[in-house]
């Protein structure tokens, strides 16, 4: 980034919100962040407080802008997480139904009976899902009372967080999305760049309920004084995995980033070419600039580092995460915590199976099994979902990756980040900042407020951290993938 003021980006994660104020070079010049709660309501259902949502997001981006003087802001967001809410008063009409919710697999098992799923993958790219937002819209909409006649009449506004965010921030004046989070709804066409009517009539959706769809970088409004204090605007919005692969500079055919939160999402970057996937992997947009979309390959996997989150609140393994790297790190160096494997399907399997109905198990446990134990299986289990990534990345592709990039808070584990490149026998990079999906928001800012020039400034910024090379033994690496499909198949097919 050139010399100039201040760019800052809201992060609104699943667990928590975040800003982060960036200098002009891309430094960190501050930073907040505010937990959130997570409510299970019933078994496979997941919601969130839009209320706690809003007032975290507005705590931490006081917070983060100081008295710094900021050009723009950008938005990054927790994708496919549903909220509908009032046009006049902006009152939610339920909690925000999460994208790890599975509520609507039911719906979704009944149109691919009703052999829907070819129109859905034609026209979006997408599977049908529960994960993604459509089916959770019209659940909204069948299981709200008056819900889907006050849409209809034009009563209500649908959005993914980062609509939501922008409609507060803008004091209501703006009802508006970008083309990544679009392309996640299952209603939006990833050819023809708009809403879809035949998937909008599939799922029973009023367009009426829907928000303008801008390119990533563009004028989302400004915010009312009345939040910040200050008139502020908007310039760029991307859901989490396309802004952390905008920064992490993967603008180019080919290259591959992998975001290490609550869940892992690898995305590979594909040009202008819409590739279709043979082996479960999603096709999307990476991002949409003046207009011309860029697409990608992506695998979605809904349980990482929500695993080490379950060892220390459900389990009470751990008092912290950063303990889970000492403990893998006790046990035997060559690899492997003695044959216990963590299949961490809490909420179904996202790719390459997409089995809502799956359930997480815990396989090859002795008497002599322990929370280092536990701590190493959880960290591998993101290794090897990785690896079944790229895999079906490859295969789709016709060619293995090269180089991964990682990213998100827990490739700070050295260890992790070894085993990940030894399962995958690719070399890791670690950049610097790992704090890339924040970084990739406030750059789409920089580019809608006419800050920056070109993308070509954030491929010259990207630095390396550190390059983890594989080492693992052939023999041993097999090993272990088999016993990683062994467990995983014991969850698709229990017996």
């Amino acid at each position: 980034m050139t010399e100039g003021p201040s760019l800052l980006a809201i992060d609104q994660g699943t667990t928590s919100s975040r800003a982060i104020r960036f200098a002009a070079n891309g430094d960190v010049e501050a930073t907040a962040q505010r937990e959130f709660t997570q409510h299970f309501p019933r078994p496979g259902w997941v919601e969130h407080d839009p209320e706690e949502i809003w007032q975290t997001t507005v705590e931490v981006t006081r917070d983060a802008l100081g008295d710094a003087p900021v050009a723009a802001i950008g938005i990054t967001n927790q994708r496919e997480t549903t909220l509908i809410w009032d046009r006049a008063t902006g009152e939610p009409i339920h909690p925000a139904i999460v994208w790890q919710d599975r509520r609507t697999a039911d719906r979704c098992a009944e149109l691919k009976e009703g052999g829907a799923e070819a129109l859905v993958r034609e026209r979006t790219g997408l599977l049908l899902d529960p994960y993604f937002s459509g089916t959770k819209v019209a659940w909204l909409l069948d299981h709200v009372d008056g819900a889907r006649a006050r849409a209809e009449r034009g009563e209500l506004a649908f959005g993914t967080v980062d609509t939501y965010l922008v409609w507060r921030l803008t004091g209501g004046r703006r009802h508006v999305t970008d083309a990544t989070n679009a392309c996640r709804t299952l209603l939006f066409n990833i050819e023809t760049q708009d809403w879809d009517d035949d998937l909008l009539a599939l799922l029973d959706v009023p367009r009426a309920l829907l928000p303008e769809v801008l390119d990533c970088a563009a004028d989302f409004g400004e915010t009312d004084p009345v939040v910040l204090g200050q008139a502020l605007p908007i310039r760029g919005v991307a859901g989490d995995q396309h802004a952390a692969t905008i920064g992490q500079a993967c603008l180019e055919p080919g290259m591959v980033k992998s975001t290490y939160g609550t869940g892992c999402f690898a995305v590979l970057n594909t040009g202008d070419a819409v590739v279709r996937s043979d082996n479960g992997l999603l096709t999307t947009l990476a991002y949409r600039l003046d207009g011309r979309p860029t697409y990608a390959l992506e695998g979605s996997i809904f349980v990482a580092g929500a695993a080490v989150q379950w060892l220390r609140d459900e389990l009470g393994v751990i008092a912290s995460a950063g303990e889970t790297e000492a403990l893998a790190a006790s046990l035997d160096a060559s690899g492997g915590s003695d044959g216990v494997y963590l299949v961490p399907a809490f909420v179904g399997l996202g790719a390459p199976h997409w089995a809502p109905d799956a359930r997480g198990a815990l396989v090859g446990l002795t008497r002599a099994s322990g929370a280092a134990h536990l701590a190493r299986a959880a960290l591998e289990a993101v290794s090897y979902q990785t690896n079944d990534l790229a895999s079906a990345m490859a295969a789709d592709a016709g060619d293995a990756i090269g180089t991964l990039r990682v990213d998100g808070g827990m490739v700070a584990n050295d260890w992790l980040l070894q085993f990940l490149a030894d399962v995958l026998d690719t070399p890791v990079e670690r950049p610097t900042n790992i704090e890339t999906t924040a970084l990739g928001a406030a750059f789409l800012a920089g580019l809608g407020a006419g800050e920056l020039d070109s993308t070509e400034q954030l491929k010259a910024q990207w630095r390396l951290d550190r390059r983890f090379e594989p080492r693992m033994d052939t023999a041993r690496r097999a090993e272990l993938l088999e016993g990683w499909q062994k467990a995983v198949a014991s969850v698709l097919s229990p017996s």
